[in-house]
């Protein structure tokens, strides 16, 4: 039997879908702690006795303790992730790492001090079929390799109301001031996970739709798509990828091409892949080309089938409790989030720089470093109200009038009538 982990979720909106990925993997839920009481009332109902808090203050003095899963805000994880360092307690962060580059100087420097790890929660590299992209792209088969492709689609429904104020509860919440290019970690985390590449340049490119009716009922001022392209490791290799996108269909799609092949996972096709190699680079005993759901054999494949997100939500956490129980580093460390982070925010830099190339910088080193460490720029507004300090949409001059915001004001007035 494996050990069990004893962890803490701070915010209980995406920390309680986690619970029973938490507990099939022998984890130990001790503490929760949410400024909602109801949400605080159902997790005791679920977990039974667990302890409770308001306040993260209190709630990080659990005793015993060693590990926090942030489910917290989007943008406000790094103050929390820090905190949390500082006191010796691994942090497994769902989302992004860091809203600023200052934030991403800061975690860096705090990780450096750490007894404990940190790992970004991105779960879409263990989806069955991106489970298979990246046990083919080491296995080496692909040969070098030179593109890849990464697609987030999640477009809502602009009468979905429910999921319309669930999203977006409040005018200045994050959603409706979140550039296209930030929510990153869905398209690009798969390619970097499966190639062990990592962006070092970028340049993006707005798609401004300002007509779109759906971004009124959500209150967006955004209102546009993003395509992101990126060049790693500085071999020539290029990434195109999105952030949340919302074209086409909903889905999510992946592409690696290397000088001998390529693997795909089926658009429309669910877990399905697709893999072909050239006629003259097929391996020995291989087919050319083929079509197929993967069969991992994976000892837990029974729990995983029981989580969300593809089985992604088991996965994560195994691998988050594999790196406590076996005192190692996990893959998706700081500088794997913090990397993806910069791409995330340098990108939207691009778009509102007429598309310039910027280089990423290795927050490993403190020369790169120094070149962010007081860059605090923002599309959000802050929890003491401090307004944003850079345009959210990739049209710096786009501003609905407030006439526009009528039908998103009138979904969320319908919630509390």
């Amino acid at each position: 039997m494996k050990r069990s982990i004893k962890i803490g979720i701070f915010g209980l909106g995406r920390g309680s879908s986690f619970y029973d990925s938490i507990l099939l993997n022998n984890g130990d839920i001790v503490a929760i702690c949410d400024q909602n009481e109801q949400k605080l009332a159902d997790a005791k109902e679920k977990l039974g006795a667990v302890a409770a808090y308001t306040s993260f203050d209190d709630f990080i003095e659990h005793t015993g303790m060693e590990a926090v899963m942030l489910c917290n805000f989007f943008y406000e994880h790094t103050y929390y992730a820090i905190r949390a360092l500082e006191k010796g307690i691994h942090v497994l962060s769902e989302c992004t790492s860091n809203a600023t580059m200052a934030e991403g100087v800061a975690l860096m420097r705090a990780v450096e001090k750490s007894s404990a790890f940190y790992m970004i929660s991105e779960n879409y590299p263990f989806m069955l079929f991106n489970r298979e992209i990246t046990r083919v792209c080491r296995g080496g088969s692909l040969g070098k390799v030179l593109f890849a492709e990464g697609e987030y689609n999640h477009p809502v429904a602009a009468d979905d109301y429910k999921l319309i104020r669930e999203l977006h509860p409040f005018p200045n919440h994050w959603r409706n001031y979140l550039p296209r290019t930030y929510y990153i970690t869905h398209s690009l985390a798969p390619l970097m996970y499966a190639t062990g590449a990592f962006p070092t340049r970028v340049s993006a490119f707005g798609i401004h739709t300002p007509n779109e009716p759906l971004h009124y009922s959500w209150g967006s001022k955004t209102g546009d798509h993003a395509a992101i392209v990126t060049t790693l490791n500085n071999d020539g290799s290029v990434f195109r990828v999105t952030g949340c996108a919302a074209f086409g269909a909903h889905e999510n799609s992946y592409r690696v091409c290397g000088n001998k092949g390529q693997i795909e996972n089926v658009r429309g096709g669910e877990n399905k892949v697709m893999l072909r190699y050239n006629k003259w680079d097929t391996p020995e005993g291989a087919e050319r080309e083929r079509y197929y759901l993967p069969d991992l054999c994976d000892p837990d494949q029974a729990l995983i089938d029981q989580t969300g997100h593809g089985g992604g939500d088991f996965v994560v956490i195994r691998e988050f409790f594999t790196c406590i129980r076996e005192n190692k580093q996990p893959l998706m460390d700081a500088h794997f989030a913090t990397t993806m982070a910069s791409v995330a925010i340098l990108a939207h830099r691009s778009i509102l720089n007429g598309n310039a190339p910027i280089d990423i910088p290795d927050l490993r080193r403190e020369e790169d470093r120094h070149q962010y460490e007081n860059d605090t720029v923002t599309p959000f507004w802050g929890s003491d109200g401090t307004p944003p300090s850079i345009p959210c949409s990739s049209n710096p001059n786009f501003s609905p009038a407030d006439s526009d915001y009528a039908p998103y004001h009138k979904i969320l007035a319908e919630e509390n009538e």
